[in-house]
């Protein structure tokens, strides 16, 4: 009897009883069995009390920067076992090349969100938001948004078609909010999921809690979920839109993200005829679409919109192109570049949806619904009657309006050909999906590209602009990205599995907090004008991190800015703008009581105010934010520089780290000239004088 698929589950490895019943999980080439999934006498309740108690509390002990780091540390160990991956994902259906997208895709989103993280936000464990809201006159009350930790677990219901890379995506922005992730793998591939949790695990990199792993059937899920947790889904728009009734998601306070399939499109432009760059970009990638994964990704094209005139053309290429690129079969056989369905049952319901697209009037003007002749992994050909195959296919729809090709998706190896006459009629078909995750345009006409893009935005979470010019960079039409949104409106679910620190923040609940510019500061960890100050006795400059605190200030003496130093200025820079030279010319100008220094010039000299020359812990300063120039400064005005500790933010992985100061210079008559952030890296420990 087969061996059941493990979960983990509060730090330990769990199988249900031999007694119990479960669901065989075959290879999707052979049909031989894999696996048995069951979660008969799983205590799920125990397991999400688990994440909120002890994952919570291990993560809540690291800053964004600890999380980051460790999120590197994940990648490095499934990269060192990557080849155990690439060997249990070929039983899925999966080419190396299909394995590719998923394990190192799934590894390189570690990789990115640990970047990103590191870059992108601070070394604590509160996230600001936008800028000071001033409340009062005085400065005394103030506003702002931050960003804290969900307190509950972020569970994760991942589709069969990327088991490693779709429960990282989820996982990296999770971790690195602070949030303990239950991870749900679809029963047909979990055994992938459950091999890469398990390289996790082995690592002894996880804090305690901080992922579990269910392996099967969660019906009673959303009766245990509360206030505080948060659920991703990817799979079925239907699916999806059953379970956002729930009352825990309606009326209970869960939070519920979805990224369904999509009738995503692919628009041909009236220029790319054949023979250019464009229509042969547009067709490989159109193939690739429908071969990558056998057609299985929610990112597939399933619509391909293209002029009328431009319809036979597209159909023999394609044709063309799968005949010569495209070699179905067992995806451990040597040259197969096409692999089976996820499952058998997988296999029939796109056949079935494939015969509701023809009921409608599609017609297969590409490969054939009969089963197909198979290279297997002994390297014989033949029919495979126990493995998941489906040739790739094209319909073509005289009609373009027909419903069923804006509705059905047969998720597999499938496209639908539409033609239009205009642009504006193109759009309306891109729109008809219903909202899609990604659409792409092949055009060099920029006037064609602006009117579509602008026209079909409003209806797709990403857009591909393919000329000549990307085609070979590009990095395509199906590829989602952790630097991008990942998800779209409507049908596609309206949710961002991805897009960098925006879906950090989906796991996190933004606060408007008002207070004092001490409490503000305290909360936040960055300094807030009015809050306290320390000029001490000695200067900033010479404090290493370990001794620098926020709010440490020094405020220089004041010097006068005479007419010579802004000639000198000037010529010397040959910045001869007539505000700094001619008296009548600056006179004349609404900003301008007469010539004035330049804003540069101010700068300089506030660095030269407070500046301490000699080596010490300061190492670099390396630029500078945020700077506006407020109130002109005439010659005989003098100007003075307030320079105060307003962020540290020490680096986990060097000996040094970053110090934002804030800068004001102030004149004569205590006006504001100019706000700015001076950024330093300074020695985290004390450097001998």
């Amino acid at each position: 009897m087969t061996d059941f698929l493990p979960s983990y589950v509060q730090g330990e490895w769990w199988t249900p009883s031999a007694g119990a019943t479960g669901t065989e999980v075959r290879d999707a080439s052979t049909g031989e069995i894999v696996t048995r999934v069951s979660t008969e006498s799983l205590d799920l309740e125990a397991a999400l009390e688990y994440a909120r108690t002890t994952g919570h509390s291990s993560l809540a002990e690291l800053t964004f920067h600890q999380r980051a780091l460790l999120l590197k540390q994940f990648a490095l160990a499934l990269t060192e076992r990557k080849d155990e991956l690439y060997a249990i994902s070929a039983r899925t259906g999966a080419t190396k090349g299909d394995s590719w997208v998923d394990i190192d895709g799934g590894i390189g989103v570690l990789f990115s969100y640990s970047g990103k993280g590191r870059r992108e936000l601070p070394n604590g464990r509160v996230h600001v938001d936008g800028p000071v809201e001033p409340l009062s006159k005085d400065g005394s009350f103030l506003g702002r948004h931050v960003y804290t930790t969900l307190p509950g677990v972020a569970v994760q219901i991942n589709a069969f078609n990327f088991p490693v890379w779709g429960s990282l995506e989820k996982l990296a922005p999770a971790f690195l909010a602070g949030m303990p992730t239950l991870v749900k793998p679809a029963t047909p591939t979990g055994y992938l999921a459950e091999a890469m949790v398990r390289i996790l695990v082995e690592s002894g990199l996880l804090p305690k809690g901080s992922l579990q792993l269910v392996s099967g059937s969660v019906p009673d899920l959303f009766d245990h979920l509360r206030l505080g947790d948060l659920v991703g889904f990817t799979g079925s728009a239907s699916t999806a839109e059953k379970l956002r009734q729930h009352a825990a998601v309606q009326t209970g306070g869960v939070r519920f993200t979805a990224e369904t399939d999509s009738i995503n499109a692919s628009v041909l432009g009236t220029d790319a005829v054949a023979g250019t760059p464009e229509f042969d970009a547009y067709v490989r990638q159109l193939v690739v679409e429908m071969t990558s994964k056998a057609g299985q990704k929610c990112t597939a094209i399933r619509r391909a919109i293209v002029p009328a005139a431009a319809a036979d053309d597209v159909i023999e290429a394609v044709r063309a192109r799968i005949a010569q690129k495209t070699v179905l079969g067992d995806p451990r056989a040597e040259g197969v570049t096409m692999g089976p369905l996820a499952s058998t049952a997988q296999r029939d319901e796109v056949l079935r949806q494939v015969q509701k697209l023809r009921d409608a009037g599609g017609r297969v003007v590409v490969g054939s619904t009969d089963a197909p002749a198979v290279r297997h992994a002994d390297g014989s050909a033949g029919p495979a009657p126990d493995g998941a195959f489906v040739a790739p296919l094209l319909l073509r729809f005289d009609d373009a309006s027909a419903e069923a090709v804006h509705d059905v998706e047969a998720f597999g190896p499938v496209s639908s050909l539409l033609t239009y006459s205009t642009t504006a009629e193109a759009a309306d078909l891109v729109a008809r999906g219903g909202g899609s995750l990604v659409t792409s345009i092949a055009t060099h006409d920029p006037a064609q590209a602006v009117e579509l893009a602008t026209r079909i935005a409003p209806f797709n979470g990403r857009m591909l602009l393919l000329d000549r010019d990307d085609a070979r960079s590009s990095t395509g039409h199906g590829s989602p990205l952790p630097g991008l949104v990942h998800g779209g409106p409507g049908r596609a679910g309206g949710g961002e599995e991805l897009g960098g620190i925006r879906a950090v923040l989906h796991h996190m609940q933004r606060t408007a907090v008002q207070g004092s510019p001490e409490m503000l500061t305290a909360l936040t960890g960055v300094w807030h004008t009015g809050a306290a100050t320390s000029a001490g006795d000695r200067h900033p400059f010479r404090k290493s991190l370990a001794e620098l605190r926020i709010g440490d200030q020094i405020a220089s003496d004041a010097r006068e800015v005479t007419l010579d130093d802004i000639e000198t200025f000037a010529h010397f820079t040959g910045d001869t703008f007539y505000a700094h030279m001619d008296e009548d010319s600056a006179a004349a100008n609404p900003f301008f009581p007469g010539r004035v220094a330049h804003g540069y010039l101010l700068v300089s000299w506030a660095a030269g105010l407070f500046v301490d020359p000699e080596p010490g812990p300061v190492l670099a300063n390396y630029g500078l934010e945020n700077l506006r120039f407020v109130t002109p400064v005439s010659p005989g005005d003098s100007i003075r520089v307030e320079l105060t500790a307003k962020q540290i933010t020490p680096r986990e992985t060097d000996e040094y780290g970053e110090v934002r100061w804030d800068a004001v210079i102030r004149n004569q008559g205590d006006e504001v000239v100019a706000t700015y952030d001076v950024l330093t890296l300074v020695s985290k420990q004390p450097v001998a004088d």
